[in-house]
């Protein structure tokens, strides 16, 4: 019967005892990134080696985050040293989406210049570029 009361008591220890969570905001901020990057992919603003490269960036910060927890607590070093690589891995995605490389048909390659109408100029023009204005000969 002892045993019985000792093993109840310790159970409902056992029970009460908090189970280690991410530090606030991480995991949000994590599932935030990943939409970016899925954004990004989706309208061709990323190429899949981009998005390759940044998959693996969040990766890293997922492995930082569960060895930070892995002695069940996150200490103020860890929680900072998380935050940076975040900030970091935010900063990445904005450059690479921003960047002039695109996939906007979406077929996992680099498009290359000129085959979306964007070139423009005498180069691309011979004998029809005269210029801002219509100068007569």
């Amino acid at each position: 019967m002892k045993i019985t009361r000792l093993t109840l008591a310790v159970s409902s220890l056992l029970l009460a005892l908090p189970v280690a969570a991410a530090p606030p905001g991480v995991e949000k901020r994590q599932a935030d990134q990943e939409r970016r990057i899925n954004q990004g992919v989706q309208s061709g603003q990323l190429t899949s080696q981009e998005a390759a490269r940044l998959e693996k960036g969040q990766n890293k910060i997922d492995r930082m985050e569960d060895k930070a927890m892995s002695d069940g607590t996150v200490t103020r070093q860890e929680r900072k040293r998380l935050q940076q690589q975040q900030d970091v891995q935010s900063r990445q995605i904005h450059r690479e989406k921003h960047d002039r490389q695109r996939d906007m048909d979406r077929d996992g390659r680099q498009d290359k210049p000129g085959n979306k109408g964007m070139d423009y100029g005498k180069e691309n023009n011979p004998g029809k570029h005269k210029g801002w204005r219509n100068k007569k000969n």
